[in-house]
């Protein structure tokens, strides 16, 4: 069960950032995407009419962005889109069959809350809790999580559906979640959220 009750029609699948440029051959290749990706999919196609993915875009060429994000992409180069390709910042193709009816979010920094009026749109369609898989755990699901604590969303965070490119940070983050968060964020299986929300 979990711990704050069952899911209801208020509730919407968030899934963070699963898109070709981390889980192909890049240099930012999450490895173990492959493996969770079934559990983003069941929780997808559960309710495809109440799916939001964000997608990361990255610059467009070296030295663009603002502050720390021009260094950044100078030394990722090989991951700007003029590097990359636009397909690139697609979806994997197993979740990218749910668009539409769920609905796309393009950002460029690691929290879908800026620039995207993502707060907006699910209030506007009575959203207020939200139930959270992608990658990575400890960076773009880390400022998903946070920015959605913020705006006083529920956040419902399934576990077997976050991936990382790294164990121990990704290991460190769960525990993070759980011991810090315990008021705001439910940890749980994808079976567990399945069988809560009907």
């Amino acid at each position: 069960m979990l711990k704050f009750g069952p899911l209801g029609a208020s509730t919407v699948h968030l899934c963070v950032d699963m898109q070709r440029l981390f889980a192909e051959p890049t240099d930012w290749a999450t490895p173990w995407m492959k493996r969770v990706l079934p559990n983003a999919v069941r929780l997808s196609e559960s309710h495809p009419e109440r799916c939001v993915f964000s997608r990361f875009i990255p610059a467009r060429e070296p030295g663009m962005g603002h502050g720390t994000w021009k260094p950044y992409y100078e030394r990722w180069h090989s991951m700007t889109i003029v590097e990359l390709g636009e397909d690139m910042v697609r979806l994997v193709p197993e979740l990218e069959r749910f668009t539409p009816p769920g609905l796309v979010v393009d950002k460029h920094v690691y929290s879908p809350w800026y620039e995207t009026g993502l707060d907006a749109m699910l209030k506007s369609r009575g959203v207020d809790t939200l139930v959270i898989s992608g990658g990575e755990t400890e960076v773009c699901v880390l400022a998903t999580v946070l920015g959605a604590i913020d705006f006083g969303y529920r956040v419902v965070l399934a576990t077997d559906a976050l991936c990382s490119s790294a164990d121990p940070s990704h290991d460190a983050m769960i525990s993070i979640y759980e011991m810090r968060y315990g008021m705001q964020v439910e940890p749980a299986t994808t079976a567990q959220i399945l069988a809560e929300w009907p």
